[in-house]
């Protein structure tokens, strides 16, 4: 009896591993773009290259072969592609004219630019439908050829708006209060400690409130309302501690990161770009 079982384990395991061959496999080319973010960059780019929406073609689609879609005269692919073959598809528009805008992976966005196509380096961290989140940019062949690469700050702007948006669907909002300069929190004066700025607030010129009459709930934690001169004080504190925290950020940037320079050869080679002799 064991050995019959064993026959029928191994025989159905030889069936489902049959039907899995049939089966989509899901891939990391398997990030499909959220349909508002999609819309909004078909808008975008209908209105910046005089694209007919009605000529827009979408061919990459589970089951699709891309070479095989209908392309119709004056169409403009603009999709998401598989990014385990996005150069060979860039090569395939490119020597057939077939103009095209697509998402990519904003890492290798420079492979493009070899093939004659334009990179849009949006810097996007899209959040697409199966969860993953892919830092993405955009290529292109409908800007001017003469054009490698370029950044793109409305197309950013446009793009990070819905997908913000996104992120917050099914989240629970969270209301962040800013007092008046004329209420100081232990929150704030933890920041300031933080951010390396000094501020003492004396007792004659502070007194002590649980809440505003301008907003219903207390303030957690209670505070301080402070006097004209010493609001006045606190707010140029805050503003020294941004600006230094923000000094102190670029710098570390800079310091962590490695220097890298030129050979000689490249120096050369940069004096010869441009028309220079």
């Amino acid at each position: 009896m064991a050995a019959i079982d064993q026959n029928f384990d191994l025989e159905l395991f030889k069936y489902e591993q049959f039907e899995d061959k049939f089966k989509p496999k899901k891939t990391t080319d398997d990030c499909h773009t959220p349909e508002n973010i999609y819309n909004a960059v078909r808008d975008w780019a209908c209105k910046r290259y005089g694209i007919d929406p009605a000529k827009v073609v979408r061919p990459f689609w589970p089951g699709a072969d891309y070479q095989q879609t209908d392309y119709p005269d004056g169409c403009a692919v603009i999709d998401n592609p598989p990014f385990s073959i996005f150069k060979q598809i860039v090569q395939w528009y490119m020597a057939r004219g077939i103009r095209f805008l697509l998402f990519s992976p904003g890492l290798t966005l420079f492979n493009s630019i070899w093939i004659g196509a334009t990179t849009i380096c949006t810097g996007n961290n899209i959040t697409y439908e199966n969860g993953a989140q892919v830092n993405t940019g955009f290529v292109t062949n409908m800007e001017d050829p003469d054009i490698a690469a370029m950044s793109c700050p409305e197309l950013f702007r446009l793009v990070d708006e819905i997908n913000t948006a996104n992120q917050k669907i099914g989240k629970k909002k969270v209301t962040k209060l800013a007092f008046p300069d004329e209420i100081i929190t232990a929150a704030k004066l933890n920041w300031l400690s933080i951010h390396g700025e000094a501020f003492t607030v004396r007792r004659k010129e502070s007194a002590p409130i649980w809440k505003l009459d301008n907003y219903g709930k207390g303030i957690f934690g209670n505070g301080l309302l402070l006097s004209e001169r010493a609001a006045a004080e606190r707010a140029a504190a805050e503003r020294a501690a941004a600006e230094r925290a923000a000094a102190e950020r670029a710098a570390a940037e800079r310091a962590a990161a490695e220097r890298v320079h030129l050979s000689e050869r490249e120096l050369q080679l940069q004096k010869m770009l441009g028309g220079a002799k």
